[in-house]
Formats: structure tokens, C-alpha cells, sequence
């Protein structure tokens, strides 16, 4: 029986990490379409994705998960549409550092809807040491939305915390689907 590939997508705003997630785990050279960052007003980086970030990862039992790091900024909300055809779930990374942090969950929740109904869709805050945010700000907003997806406080630079939101991904994955 041929190994099964799985489609996840990182999404969320410039600068929240998901290019650095995807290079953190993917057992190739990432392909990535970085460009010179022109919304220095939105986000301060040098650098932003403006296409997509594409990497792989094989897991333990054999599945193969194709990574698609989804641009941060709406101006490129057509790209999101297209690239979440056929994804099964979505790994929502936001920036703690940023003011407007569960504002940005917000507009994430309302444009992949579909994956966060169905319990297809983890966040993972980074930068938690810094803003006045708190995880339970976050799961408070989710649940007034109706939601109850996992919350997490991450370091996407380190692997053990970018595979921790995968394996919560999947086992949410899994879990919808046995219903």
C-alpha cells in the first residue's frame, strides 16, 4: 500500500513565523518565494512570502506531509483560495508581539472557516514573553466564535514545538473524521 500524503497548510500574518515553521521541519530544501518586503508599515521585515513556502516532512507511520506556508498579507487572500483546494488542515501561527494579535486570529477564522468548523485547524502564538495577550485571550475569543481548536505557545524555530502543532493537527484531523 503506498504511503499516504496529507496537504497542510501555515498560514497567518507577515511575520508570524510560518516560512521559519516550515524551514524548522521540512525534510528537503524548502522551496520558498520570498520577495523585498514593500509593507514596511504592516510588518518591519526585510523579507515576506509572496507566493507560497513549500516543504516536506515524512512521518514515523510512513505519511508524507506536503507543507504550503500560505502569504500573510490579504492582498493575497486570491493565493489562499487557491492553494487551500485539497489541504486537510491548517496550522494558524500568530505573533503575541503585535497589538492586534487576536484581531489577526479573527480575519484568519473568518477566510478558512471551513477548516476551523471542522476541527481542522491548530494555533500556535509566538513571541508569548511579549505583548499583554494571553493564551486564554485567545481561546476565549475562539469560543465566543463557537470554536474549540488547541491554543499553543510556540518557538517556530524549534522543531520539538512545530511538531507539536502538526501531531495536534492531525490528531484533530483524525478525530473529525471518526465522527
Amino acid at each position: 500500500m503506498p504511503a499516504q500524503e496529507l496537504k497542510l497548510l501555515f498560514a497567518g500574518p507577515m511575520g508570524a513565523g510560518k516560512t521559519t515553521a516550515i524551514r524548522t521541519i521540512s525534510d528537503i530544501v524548502p522551496v520558498s518565494t520570498e520577495a523585498a518586503n514593500i509593507d514596511r508599515a504592516q510588518h518591519g521585515k526585510a523579507e515576506t512570502t509572496v507566493g507560497l513556502d513549500y516543504g516536506e516532512t515524512l512521518l514515523d507511520g510512513g505519511e508524507r506531509l506536503r507543507l504550503y506556508g500560505l502569504p500573510g498579507q490579504t492582498r493575497f487572500e486570491f493565493m489562499w483560495k487557491i492553494v487551500m483546494k485539497g489541504a486537510l488542515g491548517m496550522i494558524l501561527l500568530l505573533d503575541n508581539s503585535r497589538d492586534d494579535a487576536v484581531a489577526q486570529m479573527e480575519i484568519y477564522l473568518d477566510a478558512f472557516e471551513e477548516l476551523a468548523r471542522n476541527s481542522s485547524m491548530v494555533i500556535g502564538v509566538g513571541r508569548c514573553s511579549e505583548g499583554s495577550t494571553r493564551i486564554h485571550d485567545y481561546t476565549q475569543a475562539l469560543q465566543t466564535r463557537g470554536l474549540c481548536l488547541p491554543v499553543f505557545a510556540v518557538d517556530v524555530r524549534k522543531r520539538d514545538d512545530v511538531l507539536l502543532l502538526l501531531e495536534a493537527l492531525l490528531q484533530q484531523i483524525e478525530a473529525y473524521e471518526t465522527i
